[in-house]
């Protein structure tokens, strides 16, 4: 009988780690943790700033300011299974906030950048 490995022990820890999750890790394994999303072009500006600013601080985030319609980037982000989708529109940009929006659907309301960085450091020491 011949024994052949297809995969190796790395491979199938995380075949078993996809299939665990079903895809939707969390947020302290997840390559992004965020994604932010502008309603118009006009939101751009401070979409970036807050980009920066999650970059900074070393939360994974990507940047979504295409010319689409929101609700198809939230579809989209949740496809991807993103624990967080940042949206960013007039309200948000008067009061320099962020609306984070959890892939379930569960929305968090308008709360500033530091208290969302803050809100993804403790979920990711929480498996430290």
């Amino acid at each position: 009988m011949l024994h052949r490995v297809i995969l190796g022990s790395i491979e199938r820890f995380l075949g078993v780690l996809i299939e665990h999750h079903a895809g939707a890790f969390p947020v302290w394994l997840s390559p992004v943790q965020a994604v932010l999303m502008t309603v118009t072009d006009k939101h751009i500006p401070y979409g970036e700033t807050v980009y920066a600013q999650l970059c900074d601080a070393g939360v994974r985030a990507e940047k979504d300011f295409r010319n689409e319609k929101l609700g198809f980037k939230i579809r989209e982000g949740q496809l991807q299974k993103i624990p967080y989708m940042l949206v960013i529109g007039d309200r948000e940009v008067e009061s320099n906030r962020v609306s984070p929006r959890q892939r379930d659907g569960k929305d968090l309301g308008g709360i500033g950048v530091n208290e969302f960085i803050e809100l993804v450091r403790e979920q990711c020491a929480q498996y430290k």
